[in-house]
């Protein structure tokens, strides 16, 4: 079937969902910024390859519906991805490159670079997915979600080199301050950023709940020539608030931290609920770093691996089992896994978004960590789970 043919078919498909609905192909600013301004509830806007140079913030204000989604994605026929550069944005925390206020957008397929403050900023917007984006060297998050943001899926995204002049905030990416809950981050990156790979700290907002699926988080507090930044230099910043009282609840479930100037994952005087599933934290400064002070109230680790001790497990209350520190004739060294080459990390995506095939930490054959799981609901292959974010594959 011809490139064209798909085409045509799905100009139809969607014609056939929404009589009012149009397809929009864009080749320059100016386009864009119209088909933006005038996308209704079920528009599918298409850009094509090229460098987009925005010279002020762009703000996404029309929503969509739970049945009508707005499209807002790369051409289909493009052979090269389209770059929204920002360059023209002067450090300043008004500009961001793009400030999604609006439901329901599905924005795919874009390299968010350099702008002035967040690449994107999801600000008061609800049940949007951003998939398959870039964001970086901006000067503030990539990446961040404030405002009661709630329920939005950010999905195969990767954010890296983002630095701030101050050598103080730029993050991967972000779910803070007065954000909302329910938002979710699946087989996502963030790496050599100056600060955090992703920050959960907030101010304004309390007891609200963000999952991570598959997420990588590597070499953070480190500057884009890979000296050290001066920033936090965490992977994983579950949380923390002014007070030191506020409850940002955090689940990961086969995530990595990896390689991070200070801490894998750290709780950051977070007091909520902190769950880890079949997790891998490896030559971080701190793996674990789940302080005895303002600790958070519930600490649920299982099926999880460090090389060598974790340094700080400490909640209000623990539940931690099956990991590599606890199980009697096991523990994790260089011999259990078919390589500890950090840089595979940061690999190229597979076409379709999806996470590289790498051999980084995935065990061999005969590791004493296959099977000393406990079933935490997540697939498995064998009798029990393996230890760490990879199952064994023969």
């Amino acid at each position: 079937m011809s490139k064209l043919i798909v085409f045509v078919l799905i100009n139809l498909l969607f014609s056939t969902l929404n009589l009012q609905a149009k397809v929009v192909p864009v080749k320059n600013v100016d386009e864009l910024s119209s088909a933006i301004d005038n996308a209704k509830p079920g528009d599918t806007i298409y850009v094509k390859s090229g460098t987009y140079t925005f010279k002020t913030r762009t703000t996404i204000r029309n929503s969509g519906t739970p049945g009508e989604k707005i499209y807002f994605t790369a051409h289909p026929e493009n052979k090269e991805r389209p770059l929204f550069d920002f360059s023209a944005l002067a450090e300043k925390s008004s500009n961001q490159g793009f400030r999604l206020k609006a439901n329901y957008w599905h924005i795919q397929g874009f390299d968010f670079y350099n702008a002035g403050d967040n690449g994107l900023l999801i600000e008061n917007g609800h049940h949007n997915i951003i998939e398959f984006c870039t964001f970086s060297e901006c000067s503030d998050t990539g990446l961040q979600l404030d405002s009661g943001s709630s329920y939005n899926v950010i999905l195969n995204c990767d954010s890296f080199y983002n630095a701030d002049e101050s050598m103080e905030n730029a993050d991967g990416f972000a779910v803070k301050m007065d954000t909302g809950t329910g938002n979710k981050f699946i087989g996502c990156r963030a790496w050599q950023n100056l600060d955090d790979g992703w920050d959960g700290y907030l101010r304004g907002t309390d007891s609200i709940s963000t999952t991570y699926e598959n997420c990588w988080a590597f070499k953070n507090g480190l500057k884009k020539d890979g000296t050290p930044s001066g920033g936090d230099g965490n992977g994983f910043k579950t949380g923390g608030s002014d007070d030191k009282t506020l409850r940002h609840n955090a689940t990961y479930t086969r995530c990595i931290a990896a390689g991070n100037v200070e801490e894998g994952f750290d709780h950051n005087s977070n007091r909520g609920v902190v769950t880890l599933y079949n997790c891998s934290a490896h030559k971080n400064k701190t793996n674990f770093g789940f302080g005895s002070k303002n600790q958070v109230s519930r600490l649920t680790i299982k099926n999880s691996l460090t090389t060598g001790k974790p340094e700080k497990i400490n909640a209000d209350i623990i539940d931690a089992s099956h990991n590599s520190w606890q199980i009697t004739g096991v523990s994790a060294t260089e011999a259990d896994f078919k390589s500890l080459d950090l840089s595979q990390l940061s690999a190229p995506r597979q076409p379709d978004g999806s996470l590289p095939d790498i051999t980084y930490l995935h065990l061999k054959k005969g590791s004493d960590l296959i099977n000393k799981g406990t079933d935490v609901g997540i697939p498995f292959n064998g009798p029990a789970p393996d230890l760490g974010a990879f199952e064994f594959e023969k």
